[in-house]
């Protein structure tokens, strides 16, 4: 009888694992991404149909690589296939976080214009300028992504500011970066990342123009007040994300003369007045200006409480 673990080999989006052992008869699990651009998924499903006893596992991705994406449900079913059980999995816990992704415009074409050499040489210093730039505004980089970084901040006015700065330092280098920001809850696990508000933003970000900063209508309603201007893009739908979402552009200039944002900067913090009552109104100019009065009825007060 075959044993998980026995010679097993996988197959992910069409591709065997040439580290496993290969032979006819070995249990099969054949991992697909369903929306995989590269490999149609019907492949993966012929292949899982046509080997004797292979189990499949049909992931809801896009990418061509689904473990990038959804490492947590692949790597589970791998470890269950091969050791006939799995771990239990590490304790997560959510937070409210604002997640910021960026992507360098058209690296392909910087690649082949620079070459290699000198367009690692750029993605280096781009890395080490987001990384000073997430530390300055209280941020953590939790995952470099290429072309770009995935990074959070605990509110989504920092996101903004450091998305800018990354912004100007990228234009300095000769590059354009777009960005793409939103705050939800998120799924904190040891030093990843999860939930809907990830794909939210990285959705997000896929829309942004060259030089763009993109946020959602969260993140608008969320700065109100801050100073940060915002031309409106309309409410478009995100693929793989329920509903519609509003998004908005930050502005490269602030909020604009005459906008609802600069009359909200403009305003006056509101005193301790503008909260009191009438007659609490009247007592406190009473105290500033005929303290005694005050006085002689707090000596009153207790005697008549005792009679």
């Amino acid at each position: 009888m075959r044993q998980p673990g026995d010679g097993a080999r996988v197959i992910r989006n069409g591709v065997p694992d040439r580290r496993a052992a290969d032979p006819a008869d070995a249990p099969t699990l054949v991992i697909h991404a369903r929306e995989d651009p590269v490999v149609p998924v019907q492949l993966g499903r012929y292949l899982a149909d046509h080997i004797p006893d292979a189990r499949y596992l049909e992931v809801d991705s896009a990418d061509h690589l689904p473990w990038l994406s959804d490492p947590d449900t692949i790597l589970t079913e791998i470890e269950e296939f091969l050791t006939g059980s799995h771990a239990a999995p590490a304790q997560s816990h959510r937070a409210l976080r604002t997640v910021l992704f960026t992507d360098i415009v058209a690296s392909t074409q910087h690649v082949a214009a620079t070459g290699d050499e000198r367009w690692r040489a750029v993605l280096q210093r781009l890395g080490e300028i987001t990384a000073d730039l997430t530390e300055r505004f209280g941020g953590t980089v939790v995952q470099h992504t290429g072309d770009g970084h995935l990074i959070t901040f605990d509110g989504p006015t920092q996101a903004i500011r450091c998305a800018e700065a990354v912004r100007a330092d990228a234009e300095t280098l000769g590059i354009e970066i777009r960005a793409g920001i939103h705050t939800g809850e998120c799924e904190l696990l040891d030093n990843r990342i999860g939930g809907i508000a990830v794909h939210i933003a990285a959705r997000i970000c896929g829309r942004a123009g060259a030089g763009e900063i993109l946020v959602s209508g969260t993140v608008r309603d969320l700065v109100v007040g801050s100073g940060t201007g915002f031309e409106d893009r309309g409410s478009v739908e995100l693929r793989g994300v329920p509903g519609t979402w509003q998004l908005l552009t930050v502005d490269r200039h602030g909020p604009r003369p005459g906008s609802a944002e600069a009359q909200l900067v403009s305003t006056p913090t509101p005193g301790p007045r503008t909260a009191m009552r009438r007659s609490d109104r009247a007592v406190a100019v009473m105290a500033r200006r005929t303290p005694w009065i005050l006085r002689g009825v707090a000596r009153l007060a207790p005697s008549t409480g005792r009679s």
